[in-house]
């Protein structure tokens, strides 16, 4: 009696060889890129000599420096982050509603809101700083304008997201009882949707924080321009100030954020 032999495998002939030609590009793409970056060996292999010298003139850090200019300029920052956060909203809560299969139908609202949306998220914070820059000139209008114009992309889109999972059967129950369009949104389709508000808007603002804090380097205010001209006049002692005040506040505000979501969700 003759016996098959049953060899269990997991991937079959033709998916083994689409991740080995899948591992193939990547180690391609990889050699590609290193040779496209042309690292030169000496500045590479001087790197931790250089290094090491920076450290050194760093020290001792200037703390004197503080009082007079990187609270301020601390102060500014945390500004910018919170006045651009605020002003996203005006423009993103309007574009995920647009964006929200199931509260707009249009197709061509969905393809606008889109455009919007991802063209936002495609220019890094910088290039808007450099922008408004350029339209209002340095300082902090700029800096603001360049966070919320970011930010819009990233807020609209997880927020259209959450208000389309939300349970359809309480905005049915409205609309059966003839409610209004204003009170659907707001009594059945906000309190569902609060949870994750919260959430994306104090997760944006600790983002806009770090971001804000390097948009002085090209004159949109903040820490970044104490930074920048620190740097340009080789005080290292105050740079490194600047550097522990940005470490200091990110974590700082990390540690907010999660004490208001856990009070908050």
């Amino acid at each position: 009696m003759n016996t098959i032999d049953h060899h269990w495998q997991r991937f079959t002939l033709k998916q083994k060889l689409s991740r080995y030609a899948v591992y193939l590009v990547l180690v391609i793409a990889f050699v590609q890129s290193i040779q496209s970056v042309e690292v030169i060996p000496e500045f590479l292999l001087d790197a931790p000599e250089q290094m090491a010298d920076m450290f050194s003139r760093m020290w001792p850090i200037d703390f004197a420096y503080y009082p007079d200019t990187v609270h301020d300029a601390m102060v500014e920052t945390l500004n910018i982050a919170t006045l651009g956060t605020l002003i996203t909203l005006i423009f993103a809560i309007p574009l995920a509603l647009m964006n929200a299969s199931n509260i707009v139908n249009s197709v061509w609202c969905h393809w606008i809101s889109r455009f919007f949306l991802v063209s936002s998220r495609s220019v890094n914070s910088l290039v808007w700083a450099l922008l408004f820059v350029s339209i209002f000139g340095p300082g902090v209008i700029a800096g603001v304008l360049a966070i919320a114009f970011r930010s819009i992309g990233f807020v609209g889109k997880l927020l259209g997201e959450a208000i389309e999972e939300v349970n359809m059967g309480s905005i049915e129950a409205l609309k059966a009882t003839g409610a209004s369009w204003m009170s659907i949104l707001l009594k059945g389709y906000w309190p569902q949707v609060l949870p994750a508000f919260f959430s994306i808007v104090l997760f944006r603002w600790d983002i806009n924080v770090r971001e804000s804090a390097v948009l002085g380097l090209v004159g949109a205010g903040g820490i970044g321009v104490v930074l920048d001209d620190s740097m340009n006049l080789f005080q290292w002692d105050r740079v490194a100030m600047s550097l522990l005040a940005i470490f200091i506040i990110v974590i700082l505000a990390e540690i907010v954020v999660v004490n208001i979501r856990k009070r908050l969700i």
